[in-house]
């Protein structure tokens, strides 16, 4: 590789320099962030650091590589390597490599912010660049859709008269009474995977993103339905979140591989766990919140120490992608259900199966509510497992797609026979039954 700039490139960037000097001034935030992430973060970033050199945050882009070249010379007269690499017209050491060179558009961005003093303007430089960049205001939901949007994540409004379902680029809110549309909350991402209220009722974690191109969590204030703010962003959609219990910590899950805890408050993130290999599809607390569990398409389950990260178990009994895990009360044993069509109970201490429950179709979540297992299956219908036994009680049979997701009425967990279970599947349909004896109470197809 060369080292060296050109008599006419070092020409060309003074030039440049001077010309731009009264343009208006650039933001990283604003634009060099986002030139970096979709074009330079994949082949620089955290996992793949491509000759040794990183560009997910500030702080990584002006450390060098492995060749030693600064990347952002402190003084703009001073040669920079990645305006070399970005500008050069040599194929073989252009950046982004196979790839069309940059738009000179956006290579003026550069040459004009390097100019100027290559200098950050956010509130940490440490802060990757997904969280550096301005959040998007999405366009607002059409009035009225022409197609159902499959139900991928529902949950109760805590005083459980309410129904909440993913839309297009917003939650729908819907009367259980009556099945009437009470409100929408819009400015999310595309497709929403999964919502989790925080302890205290007030905030609305909502996971949701664009697959293959982009992933966030979104805070939404539900009283008000303003998004507060974005505290996780990946270059894939967030797949699943859980606040850990008593505490403003959350856990995100999503098809990045990644696995995060952050603190809902400070908006620092508290660990990053990177032990999964593919999508990680489902993620769980444990009761007391010491144990953190996720499960993945990489075919396992992982049990982690949650103040530490530490990896207690690994189980890979499913052989197929696992899509719904719980810790049970004891903090002993661990289930799972996926692509296998099976639900596995497994233990912490040395991650050996020691029951199984034939589902008769791909198990796509759980919910456990004290002794009692709640799972939608790909088969049309939910099932109702007691863990007391590890059989099948109860079937709640009426969808005539895939059932997605499953959410329970706020109550005393002591005694979940009072409450309504709301079911959401693959055409839009959603369901609420009675627990006790899976009646069917109501249903409708939740869009506006």
């Amino acid at each position: 590789m060369n080292h060296y700039l050109s008599a006419a490139f070092v020409l060309l960037s003074l030039a440049a320099q001077s010309a731009l000097a009264a343009e208006p001034t650039v933001s990283f935030r604003q634009d060099i962030a986002p030139i970096l992430l979709e074009n330079c973060q994949a082949c620089h970033g955290a996992k793949k650091a491509e000759g040794g050199y990183r560009v997910d945050s500030y702080a990584e882009l002006l450390k060098a590589g492995d060749s030693g070249e600064i990347p952002i010379a402190e003084d703009p007269n001073d040669p920079s390597e990645l305006l070399r690499r970005i500008a050069c017209e040599d194929e073989f050491e252009r950046m982004p490599p196979e790839s069309d060179p940059l738009p000179a558009d956006k290579i003026a961005l550069v040459q004009q912010w390097i100019a100027a003093g290559g200098k950050f303007d956010g509130d940490n430089p440490e802060q990757t660049l997904g969280l550096v960049i301005p959040p998007p205001t999405y366009a607002a939901p059409p009035e009225k859709y022409t197609h159902a949007v499959p139900l991928t994540a529902i949950t109760f409004s805590p005083d459980g008269k309410q129904v909440i379902v993913g839309g297009y680029h917003e939650l729908t809110v819907w009367n259980a009474e009556d099945a009437t549309l009470a409100r929408r909350i819009p400015n999310l991402g595309q497709r929403i995977f999964a919502l989790s209220f925080s302890p205290d009722g007030e905030t609305l974690a909502v996971g949701c993103g664009e697959a293959g191109q982009s992933g966030e969590v979104r805070l939404v204030n539900f009283a008000s339905g303003e998004v507060k703010g974005v505290i996780a962003r990946t270059n894939d959609v967030v797949l699943d979140v859980a606040f850990r219990p008593g505490t403003p910590e959350i856990a995100v899950a999503a098809a990045d591989s990644s696995l995060r805890i952050i603190n809902t408050q400070t908006l620092a993130e508290v660990r990053a766990i990177a032990s999964h290999a593919d999508w990680v599809n489902a993620v769980a607390w444990s009761d007391d919140g010491s144990l953190l569990v996720s499960g993945s398409r990489d075919k396992s389950a992982k049990v982690y120490q949650a103040e530490t990260g530490e990896l207690l178990a690994s189980y890979v009994g499913h052989g197929a992608a696992v899509r719904g895990v719980s810790v049970l009360p004891d903090n002993k044993h661990i289930v799972s259900v996926g692509a296998d069509n099976k639900l596995h109970r497994w233990q912490v201490a040395d991650a050996k199966k020691v029951a199984e429950v034939p589902l008769g179709s791909e198990g796509q979540k759980v919910l456990r509510v004290a002794n009692d297992l709640f799972v939608p299956c790909a088969g049309q219908r939910l099932v109702r497992i007691n863990l007391a036994d590890n059989k099948i009680t109860q079937e709640y049979k009426g969808h005539g797609d895939w059932v997605l997701a499953i959410a329970q009425q706020p109550g005393e967990v002591t005694d979940p026979s009072g409450r309504l279970l709301a079911s959401g599947s693959f055409d839009g349909e959603l369901r609420l039954w009675k627990v006790s004896d899976a009646t069917p109470v109501r249903n409708w197809i939740a869009k506006p």
